[in-house]
């Protein structure tokens, strides 16, 4: 077998006649393949710069949110209370104040970021985010009903809100039946489809009590604030399922990129491939907006600003998934500190930088369009 044939049935994820070598082997400098068997790695130098530096910035942040606030704290307390060397005051507070706070905020930036790297691409629009697509606003209905009309706990909300974005990408998913889940076509319906659910939004807010509007609008900012260890657990145990699924795809989805008939010659099966992408992005999103209630632009903002840092080709989802960590872990952070003793929202910060960095978005492309 040639080597020209060998290297386009690897890409093509063709399992080779032969273990190949173990070694891993840099290519050109900026590339690094590392096989075992019949499973092919490639990793590109900038990439894991950038997502080397993203972790750095991320363990600093994550040590300045765990060590400063009203009561503060040393670098030297605060690692022995995360390593459970410290049963007293330091300990309280990292691992029962602050820890699950900070926790909460990684695996909700995270999935959030995931969700939007996955969905910009299957669009092909930067746009195709779901804050943009109806996604978080169908998260958002199913939460005010179990508040307004179900009185539940907030347990309830939780799934409600769950049950509301699923609920709304179903609904996408039958209008588009028969017609594909093409990009434009997906953002198009689903901006429809957003509209009819904020109209579902306000509608609800205003056949509400006082008190149950002031607790829906509070839900609706998006808030770390309160946050335990059963929310923390439960983000982490999604995250941990569904991260994996989403990098397990990563791949098809590339292929995807490059169009539909480039992807059925490379042997995927662009249908199922879609579907199953688009349940995995729906799912982050949906339990990310079920811990905190909506978090707007980090699922928009931290796909764009980790592809143009690794300027890479692909969907790049490791590096979007910890850049939606840092943005959200680092917003907190200012929220907390900077605004103190104010309770600020997180959404709140978010929301500022996001719609800046919107506009800055729409300038580019408008600019591109133009050339």
């Amino acid at each position: 077998m040639s080597a020209a044939r060998e290297a386009a049935r690897s890409d093509c994820g063709v399992p080779e006649a032969r273990t190949a070598a173990r070694t891993p082997r840099v290519v050109s400098g900026t590339v690094i393949r590392s096989r075992a068997g019949t499973v092919s790695v490639r990793v590109r130098g900038r990439t894991l710069a950038v997502s080397a530096a993203l972790l750095g910035l991320l363990l600093a942040v994550a040590l300045v949110t765990l060590a400063t606030g009203d009561f503060e704290l040393t670098v030297g307390e605060v690692l022995r209370a995360v390593l459970g060397q410290d049963s007293g005051g330091a300990d309280f507070v990292v691992n029962t104040l602050r820890m699950p706070r900070l926790l909460t905020a990684l695996c909700v930036g995270a999935a959030l970021a995931v969700s939007g790297a996955v969905l910009t691409s299957l669009t092909g629009n930067s746009l195709g985010s779901p804050d943009i697509i109806g996604f978080t606003n169908g998260s958002a209905v199913g939460a005010l009903v179990v508040i307004i009309v179900l009185h539940g706990s907030m347990t309830q909300i939780a799934l409600g809100a769950l049950a509301g974005g699923l609920a709304t990408a179903a609904a996408v998913y039958l209008l588009m039946l028969g017609r594909g889940l093409q990009g434009f076509r997906l953002i198009v319906v689903g901006i429809g489809v957003s509209t009819l659910l904020l109209a579902v939004n306000s509608y609800l807010i205003t056949r509400a009590t006082w008190q149950e509007a002031l607790e829906a609008q509070a839900w609706l900012i998006g808030s770390l604030g309160n946050r335990g260890w059963q929310h923390a657990n439960a983000v982490l145990v999604a995250v941990a399922l569904l991260l994996p699924a989403a990098f397990l795809l990563s791949r098809r989805l590339g292929m995807l990129e490059m169009g539909d008939v480039t992807a059925m010659a490379l042997g995927v099966n662009v249908a199922r491939t879609r579907t199953a992408l688009l349940v995995v992005a729906v799912a982050l999103a949906a339990v990310a907006t079920a811990v905190t209630g909506p978090i707007w632009f980090v699922a928009l903002a931290a796909p764009q600003l980790a592809r143009r840092l690794t300027a890479s080709s692909g969907p790049a989802l490791a590096p979007a998934a910890l850049m939606g960590a840092l943005l959200l872990a680092a917003s907190d952070l200012v929220a907390q500190r900077l605004f103190a003793p104010a309770l600020l929202p997180v959404g709140t910060a978010t929301g500022t930088l996001g719609g800046l960095y919107l506009i800055w978005l729409l300038i580019t492309e408008s600019r591109k369009s133009r050339a």
